[in-house]
């Protein structure tokens, strides 16, 4: 039976008083929350069942209690308090917004992760705050925890002394485990699982009775998950002279019987998770009973699978005992290939196929429009060149994926370009691009730029620009041309701490970027999601560590005043999730890297040709 949480959540609508202050901004809030929360009782049953630790009362429970009121439609927090701070109502807007709750030991401001006795609970609920009327929600915060409960076969005593089993969410760190023993056996244990997809990671120990070498086995229960019970049911047993080792885990919250059996290791290929598979390279992995094979010679072959031809060998890592895997390289995108494990014969100690071959297919790799600038058009005004044209005979050339901040610099009056083709200097094709900063009209300094993504408006001398284009892709590297002059800085300015003065030098920028950034976090729109306005320095994003940002790269051209020369730069992204999947790209390149705040050299240019995305 689960322990809830019940919140009773009346709306209540009122004009906000002297009395609410702490909680409302100001007087125009029109409706009132008034939040109550109730614990319920607990069965004879239950507390029979309560383990002798003494676990948190209702009463610590609800003094516990962290709540949380966000925005309906995501854009910030707007209130938190804890419920034992809460002594009357809560004078919100009339809006929509969503309540979360944070109970029990999470709720704590220093949690112990691995616990027998202390549960966390949690819960949302969206809600409306409408004038004139009241309206109760009811929030139900269950438990948060991944949940554990070991007991152990008969066969366990009938073989070890001093046998223990130890899990966790860490396979070192003792503050993050738990211990089994023959005295708790059947005991929960909870653990606060936090971070993307974690893993239990568990180990069993003990003496065999006949006095034999000590016993070991290790494993990993890999992304469990909050609210879910994990019911083990450790066993010895004996098959063929060889050990096995028996794991029961129910992850149903319906209690239904989900089994994951470890058996005697068997020899042969084990699939790949589909993150594994790039466009370029692929991550496979293999079982291999080294009891037969030995950790020798053990290979994989390779090969398209359309070809029949020769198989491409590649040596096995030993990962762990009895586990091997490999990286194939050099493959090609959206291809199918086929793969097998080659271990060596016992006999002849030759390479041997063994079991059966699978197959994965690699990504695509899509490429970047308009990558060597070649195609422009005067479509979206007569004062500046635009990187696209409907005329175009390349399909991805048609529509609009690079930007610049022309429309900006062209405003009203102004003829003044920043970024523009140029057939004299390249070093592909027939043409390159040419961002130039300049000083627009005797009045505001405008970096040279170009990016993928949209130029957003002007208010007054300041612009919005909204980077990113959607993409699934995920590439290694992104590879270009650039040519860079940094002039003498003559507009100073800059980030506190690293501020252009005129005594330096102008520097450009190139950022290269994959994530899932959200819009209405970060401003822009649904299909160019991060906005930069330079009124407002709260959006000078730091693309490299904000949410959502999967990879980043990104070099920094420090000018002297000279001619620069071309040169070749290889931009190789440092991912810092290799199992998400993109939803947009951002490319963004400025002659002057402090444009956004009016910072640089009006003297500073940027040639950029041959862009392209590297799968490897």
């Amino acid at each position: 039976m689960k322990t809830r949480l019940k919140l009773i959540i009346p709306l209540v609508a009122a004009i906000a008083s002297a009395a609410c202050s702490k909680y409302a901004d100001d007087q125009s809030a029109t409706g009132a929350l008034t939040l109550r929360i109730v614990m319920p009782e607990q069965s004879e049953q239950q507390a029979a069942a309560t383990t002798p630790t003494r676990a948190m009362s209702q009463d610590e429970l609800l003094n516990s209690t962290v709540v949380k009121i966000y925005n309906g439609d995501f854009t910030g927090l707007v209130r938190e308090f804890a419920y034992s701070d809460m002594t009357g109502p809560i004078y919100l807007p009339a809006e929509s917004y969503r309540i979360d709750v944070h109970a029990g030991e999470e709720a704590k401001a220093k949690p112990a992760v691995a616990s027998f006795d202390q549960k966390s609970y949690k819960g949302s609920q969206e809600f409306t705050v409408t004038a004139g009327t009241t309206t109760t929600v009811q929030v139900a915060a269950s438990v948060s925890n991944a949940i554990t409960a070991v007991t152990f076969d008969e066969t366990v005593p009938a073989t070890f002394t001093d046998y223990k089993f130890t899990i966790g969410l860490d396979a070192e760190d003792a503050a993050q485990q738990l211990v089994y023993t023959a005295a708790n056996a059947g005991a929960e244990g909870y653990f606060i699982a936090s971070g993307f997809e974690p893993s239990l990671y568990w180990t069993f120990s003990g003496t065999r009775i006949d006095g034999s070498e000590p016993f070991t086995k290790s494993g990993e229960i890999a992304a469990v998950e909050p609210g879910k019970k994990y019911t083990m049911n450790i066993k010895y047993t004996n098959r063929n002279g060889e050990l096995a080792f028996d794991l029961v885990v129910d992850t149903s919250t319906d209690e239904i019987d989900d089994e994951i059996i470890f058996e005697p290791v068997s020899t042969g290929l084990s699939a790949s998770s589909a993150y594994e598979i790039w466009a370029g390279h692929a991550t496979v992995h293999a079982d291999v009973d080294e009891t037969e094979y030995g950790t020798e010679n053990i290979f994989f072959e390779y090969r398209p699978s359309v070809s029949e031809g020769e198989w491409s060998r590649i040596a096995a890592t030993r990962d762990e005992e009895g586990v091997y895997s490999t990286v194939l390289k050099a493959l090609t995108p959206e291809t199918e290939y086929e793969y097998r494990l080659l271990v060596p014969d016992p006999q002849t100690k030759e390479p041997t196929v063994a079991g059966s071959s699978l197959t994965f297919t690699t990504e695509a790799a899509p490429a970047i429009p308009n990558g060597g600038f070649e195609t422009i058009s005067k479509t979206e005004s007569s004062k500046f060149y635009s990187f696209y044209n409907p005329a175009s005979e390349i399909a991805a050339d048609q529509t609009k994926w690079w930007d610049s901040g022309n429309a900006g610099s062209t405003y009203s009056i102004s003829t003044t370009t920043i970024t523009d083709p140029d057939t004299s200097v390249f070093k592909e094709g027939a043409q390159s691009v040419r961002l130039h900063s300049e000083t627009v009209m005797s009045v505001k300094f405008a970096a040279g730029n170009i990016f993928c993504g949209e130029f957003a408006g002007v208010d007054g001398t300041n612009g919005r620009v909204n980077f990113g284009r959607p993409f699934s892709g995920r590439p290694t590297a992104l590879r270009f041309w650039v040519k860079y002059i940094g002039g003498k800085v003559d507009k100073a300015g800059g980030p506190e701490g690293s501020a252009l003065t005129t005594s330096d030098f102008d520097k450009g920028q190139i950022k290269f970027a994959l994530g899932t950034w959200d819009n209405k976090k970060y401003g822009g729109s649904a299909s160019c999601p991060v906005q930069v306005y330079t009124a407002d320095k709260s959006t000078f994003w730091d693309i490299s560590s904000i949410d959502g940002t999967i990879a980043y790269a990104d070099i920094i051209l420090q000018g002297d005043g000279s001619e620069g020369e071309w040169q070749q730069v290889t931009l190789t992204l440092d991912y810092k999730d290799e199992t998400a999947i993109p939803k947009y790209i951002i490319i963004s390149a400025a002659a002057s890297m402090y444009g956004d705040y009016f910072a640089g050299s009006s003297g500073s240019r940027m040639w950029l040709d041959g862009m392209e995305l590297i799968y490897e």
